[in-house]
């Protein structure tokens, strides 16, 4: 029994984890939020993923538009912006702080943002080209796949890449916590 009333309690490996994921989703909002990561990285990116978009509807649609982060059909009958929030940016950084934090080598974490980015980012093409022609039949079934579902399935995604990486890391090489 150690009765050294000076030793501190040694704190568990899923609460270094939980502690990291938090400070590192931290640090990455902060960044992300700043008005010069914005203008430099983020609208651009989102610039990118509206013409990707209709490029994609553009295969099979040729009454789509984009222009910066909007979406919009020829006809002038419905447009969509890619805001905040709706540009997969979030997801990638609540992913990126989950791989970041877990002790494993930096390998697999390299592989493992790879992967999760282009599966987020995947799904929300889909969610995206899925909403825009939603909204042309629908506003009310938009909003409503737009807030709930499609919110629901993107955070979804993350946790199910997450936990797929989890378990393909060799249990050898998992740093001790």
């Amino acid at each position: 029994m150690d009765t050294n009333s000076t030793s501190k309690p040694k704190k568990s490996g899923m609460g270094r984890f939980f502690l990291g994921f938090l400070l590192i989703q931290g640090i990455l909002f902060t960044v992300e939020m700043q008005r010069s990561v914005q203008d430099a990285v983020i609208q651009p990116f989102t610039a990118s993923l509206a013409w990707i978009s209709s490029a994609l509807m553009k295969s099979f649609d040729q009454g789509v538009y984009s222009h910066g982060v909007i979406i919009g059909s020829t006809d002038g009958s419905f447009a969509v912006e890619i805001a905040a929030g709706c540009n997969g940016v979030e997801a990638s950084i609540i992913l990126l702080a989950a791989i970041l934090a877990f002790p494993a080598p930096w390998k697999h974490k390299f592989i493992g943002i790879a992967i999760g980015f282009l599966a987020i980012h995947a799904a929300n093409l889909v969610r995206i080209i899925s909403l825009f022609y939603l909204g042309q039949w629908s506003p009310q079934a938009f909003e409503w796949a737009h807030l709930y579902i499609w919110q629901a399935l993107i955070l979804l995604d993350v946790i199910i890449v997450w936990l797929i990486w989890v378990r393909k890391i060799p249990h050898k090489q998992v740093e001790p916590a």
